[in-house]
């Protein structure tokens, strides 16, 4: 009788841990914006967006260190309010988005870094240009439902040199360092859809 005793705890973790798996979160691109600022002669802070990200998130509420992140952006969509800008900024002299259309972050690593913000390492490639950078994010928020699904947000910020991804246009016009805003919302459907 202990022999199953014993068991049934076992058994009982073992088939718990079977249900227990990552979601798959998809972005919502109509409730999401991927922004950025730099300095334009080290006197203003010219602020701009990319209108068109998409995504998935695999999240376990459970376990952040499962955590997988995939976003891809186009770069075409870059806009700054200012077409002359925004049409040099998708030019050879900035994001060439002819030959590099998109801007992309695939997550590496994922930890926690105090109540509820998380440590988001990952690889960022902009230009053809892949490098490591660490994403602060808050969130993710409680699920809730609305708009016929489950719904999270959450918000990422860091800082690149983009000449260290090889975007170097009008290096005396132009700032170096970029700070990056991500404000996401993911969705996915209500349990037994």
């Amino acid at each position: 009788m202990p022999r199953k005793i014993l068991l049934c705890p076992a058994l009982f973790l073992l088939v718990a841990s079977a249900f227990a798996q990552i979601e798959t979160w998809k972005i919502d691109p109509v409730h999401s914006a991927a922004q950025f600022s730099v300095k334009h002669l080290a006197i203003s802070t010219v602020r701009g967006q990319f209108q068109k990200i998409s995504g998935t998130v695999g999240y376990d509420p459970r376990d952040v260190a499962k955590t997988s992140i995939d976003v891809s952006i186009d770069a075409a969509s870059v806009d700054t309010r200012v077409d002359m800008r925004d049409r040099d900024l998708r030019s050879a002299n900035f994001l060439d988005v002819q030959k590099f259309p998109a801007i992309t972050f695939k997550s590496t690593r994922v930890e926690a870094a105090g109540p509820g913000k998380l440590k988001v390492t990952g690889d960022l490639t902009i230009h053809g240009v892949t490098k490591e950078v660490v994403l602060d994010l808050d969130g993710p928020s409680a699920p809730i439902t609305a708009m016929g699904g489950l719904r999270m947000g959450a918000s990422a910020t860091t800082k690149i040199n983009r000449k260290d991804f090889g975007v170097n246009g009008a290096a005396s016009m132009v700032g170096d360092d970029i700070s990056i805003t991500l404000d996401v919302e993911v969705t996915k459907p209500p349990a037994g859809h």
